[in-house]
């Protein structure tokens, strides 16, 4: 902490500009009022954001979700959420010495207080051409957040590793956009997968598939998913053009939950495009389709976790964290393994899977080389030179 409270403003990075703000010299613990502050922030930042998507839906949700919410639910959450922000803020405010985090936490309930917290009327209007979906982030962060940092906390592999670690600003962006640029992802992976997905379809075949029962189509499903994102994810390793936009993904130093957002926007439409063409042509019940997204959406987080579970007869058969970490580490041994998302078996088929007996990768990362910091770097940075 030294480092950064001793380097020149106009160096500091966005997260060491965030330490020193929020930094003392306190300890971090459970009863110091850290975790209270942090869950303030992250609260009233929820909430706040949440009251913004009553105030304007037709900019800010997604019209497929818009019409499914219990509002008075949803007015209720934010009006707890509310509460217990500024109860944690507060809490914050009288167990530390340093009050930024609880400042920060009050101010930002205030302002969804100030915008009418949940009981803002929603305007009449119609579905605008043009939406984002920051009720898409909300919901994302409170589903996962809440299953996998008790997770981690409880059953870490790595103990005493901060949320806050090196990169966790840049992760939280690809989070944010990933989600709230739900538009984009639908407009740039799911229209021409489907336009070419009925251009390859053989009707016969299709049918032969949805007489299946409904769990050999899902289990199916999970197989062809798995064995089309092994052939992409490979290519993005061993074409240099390709792994330009992957290496973004490997260039994440430390694991967890959140680590497995760092995808860049090529690498996101080209894979998830290609695995969604291979399930629509081979024809599964849109039902067992949307099952299969559903799981790859909790599967691709458990696997980056900072979590270590000892169940080790399933891991020859189901990714657990360790197969894809092993993905990610930076010996020479782990370089271009463990392809697969969900089936370790189809590395196994292949020649690249690897799980050495009891260990874990000592680091993670690119061996001689770092990425910027920041979404938006990350975004420009395949296209530079090298």
């Amino acid at each position: 902490m030294g480092e950064v409270m001793d380097k020149p403003a106009s160096r500091l990075t966005a997260e060491q500009w965030l330490a020193r703000v929020f930094a003392d010299d306190r300890p971090r613990h459970f009863g110091t009022g850290w975790l209270s502050g942090v869950l303030g922030i992250v609260l009233g930042l929820l909430a706040l954001f949440a009251v913004l998507c009553l105030h304007f839906p037709q900019y800010l949700t997604l019209p497929e979700l818009r019409s499914r919410y219990p509002l008075g639910l949803v007015r209720l959450a934010i009006d707890v959420g509310l509460l217990a922000a500024m109860a944690l803020a507060g809490l914050s405010m009288l167990l530390r010495r340093k009050k930024a985090l609880g400042v920060t936490g009050l101010a930002l309930a205030g302002a969804a207080l100030a915008l009418g917290a949940g009981g803002v009327e929603i305007p009449r209007a119609g579905d605008s051409a043009v939406y984002l979906g920051l009720d898409w982030f909300v919901l994302g962060v409170l589903s996962t957040a809440a299953i996998f940092v008790p997770l981690e906390g409880a059953f870490p592999l790595r103990r005493g590793q901060s949320a806050f670690r090196r990169g966790w600003l840049t992760d939280t962006q690809y989070f944010f956009a990933s989600h709230v640029l739900a538009q984009v992802m639908s407009v740039a992976v799911l229209a021409p997968a489907v336009a070419l997905g009925e251009v390859l379809a053989v009707p016969s075949a299709q049918a032969v598939v949805q007489s299946l029962p409904w769990l050999v189509q899902f289990a199916l499903a999970v197989m062809v998913a798995d064995l089309a994102q092994y052939g992409v994810h490979r290519a993005f390793h061993v074409v240099p053009f390709l792994w330009r936009f992957h290496k973004v993904h490997h260039s994440v130093e430390v694991m967890d939950w959140l680590a497995g957002s760092r995808l860049h926007l090529v690498d996101v439409i080209v894979t998830r495009g290609l695995v969604l063409l291979a399930l629509l042509v081979a024809g599964f019940a849109q039902s067992a389709v949307y099952a299969y997204l559903a799981l790859v959406s909790f599967h691709a987080v458990f696997i980056h976790a900072n979590f270590a579970p000892r169940w080790g007869w399933l891991e020859r058969w189901v990714a657990m964290p360790r197969f894809h970490h092993w993905h990610h580490g930076v010996e020479p041994e782990a370089r271009d393994v463990n392809f697969a998302v969900h089936l370790p078996m189809i590395d196994r088929w292949f020649g690249t899977y690897h799980m050495p007996e009891g260990r874990w990768p000592a680091g993670y990362g690119i061996a001689g080389e770092r990425a910027p910091e920041g979404w938006a770097r990350q975004l420009v940075w395949p296209f530079g030179k090298g």
